[in-house]
């Protein structure tokens, strides 16, 4: 079976191994093109997880990756809806075992991601000439057929000529509705907080909506405490690979007091003063990774213990939920939808409107009139 090994001292630092143990040639070319284009690594360690599973089938079906069709796609297909994963966090229950008893697949999502990794691979094979013929897993679609969001199709539509379209793969994905966190859960998780760094980091995130790359990656230049703002910019530099998701640069007013009180409070007493690291949050005690910037795992790992103290620990409790609620909170708040676009760095407004659909207090309105519970008791 296909796994993945981790380099030491290489831009790259995974690597596909075949069931035989020899790197595989295409799938590095192709994670070192990735790199190249300025992906992150956590990217390109992401593209090599979800590449495993086609190395996995190709070698079970005595298939070469230069030699796949098609049809071959729909083994594919197949043999992704039979992989049984064991994080039972990041799961569905999907198939039945032998016993009746419910195992955990791979989500719909994470065969969508590998399905987008395989198809990215083949493409870049043929733009590198190291396969001939057309991508075995990208799927023709009408000539006229064109993208267009919530099902809306413009006047005169299809009437245009247009190239065919080619699409990936896909299965269908159920759309998840962001969960915020209450009022409640968000005073419980700042109370379970055990130092001033960790604080300040989640008042980012909670206040002003940053997503936790945006939050890893801010530098002390950043932070303009009389304008009362930080500057989300994108970052290539980071040590720990934090990369910011935006490639555009944009500003986030905070003026809520205790946001920045809250990293005013860690720079000027528990930031270590001898740090000359440029970036904001930084590894504190006495171990040997003092100094260095904060990583995603660590991130996650004081968050996940956070939420455990307070009670709140849950698989869709993870940092990320705090800009979900600080987006939620603003549109019930009376934000418009354009300015909370720019607010949350959303190139296309349809990552936006999914807030919308958390509390429409339109819908409500309409739901009490409908039931009678805004009509006058004589």
């Amino acid at each position: 079976m296909a796994r993945i090994e981790r380099t030491e001292g290489q831009s790259v630092r995974y690597r596909l191994v075949s069931a035989a143990g020899e790197p595989v040639s295409i799938v590095q070319d192709f994670l070192a093109h990735l790199l190249a284009r300025g992906c992150s690594p956590n990217t390109v360690a992401a593209y090599a997880f979800d590449l495993r599973h086609l190395w996995t089938f190709l070698e079970a079906s005595g298939v070469p990756w230069n030699r796949m069709l098609p049809p071959d796609a729909i083994g594919l297909l197949a043999h992704l809806r039979s992989v049984v994963v064991r994080r039972r966090r990041r799961a569905e229950p999907s198939l039945l075992a032998a016993g009746g008893d419910r195992v955990l697949g791979l989500s719909a999502a994470a065969i969508n991601r590998a399905l987008a990794a395989a198809a990215s691979l083949y493409e870049f094979a043929i733009v590198a000439g190291r396969l001939d013929g057309p991508n075995p897993l990208a799927c023709g679609e009408h000539k006229n057929a064109v993208p267009v969001t919530d099902r809306h199709r413009p006047f005169l539509d299809g009437i245009a000529r247009r190239s065919p379209i080619r699409r990936g793969m896909r299965v269908k994905t159920a759309l998840r509705l962001p969960r915020p966190l209450e009022p409640e859960q968000v005073a419980a998780l700042v109370g379970c907080l055990r130092c001033k760094r960790d604080l300040a980091l989640v008042r980012l995130m909670l206040d002003g909506g940053l997503r936790p790359g945006e939050a890893l990656a801010l530098r002390v230049a950043d932070v303009a405490y009389g304008r009362r703002r930080v500057v989300i910019r994108h970052d290539t530099e980071h040590p720990k690979g934090v990369r910011p998701k935006s490639r555009t640069e944009r500003v986030v007013d905070l003026h809520e007091p205790e946001t920045l009180a809250a990293v005013a409070d860690y720079m000027m007493s528990e930031r270590p003063v001898e740090a000359d690291s440029p970036y904001l949050f930084l590894v504190g005690g006495h171990g040997r990774r003092r100094l260095e910037p904060l990583s995603y795992a660590a991130l996650a790992k004081l968050f996940a213990r956070a939420a455990a103290r307070a009670g709140i620990r849950e698989a869709w409790v993870t940092p990320h939920a705090l800009r979900h609620t600080h987006a939620t909170r603003m549109w019930e708040g009376g934000m418009r939808e354009l300015a909370l676009q720019r607010r949350l760095g959303h190139a296309s407004p349809v990552s936006t409107r999914i807030y919308t659909r958390v509390s429409d207090a339109a819908v409500v309105a309409e739901y009490r009139r409908a039931v009678g519970l805004d009509r006058e008791v004589p």
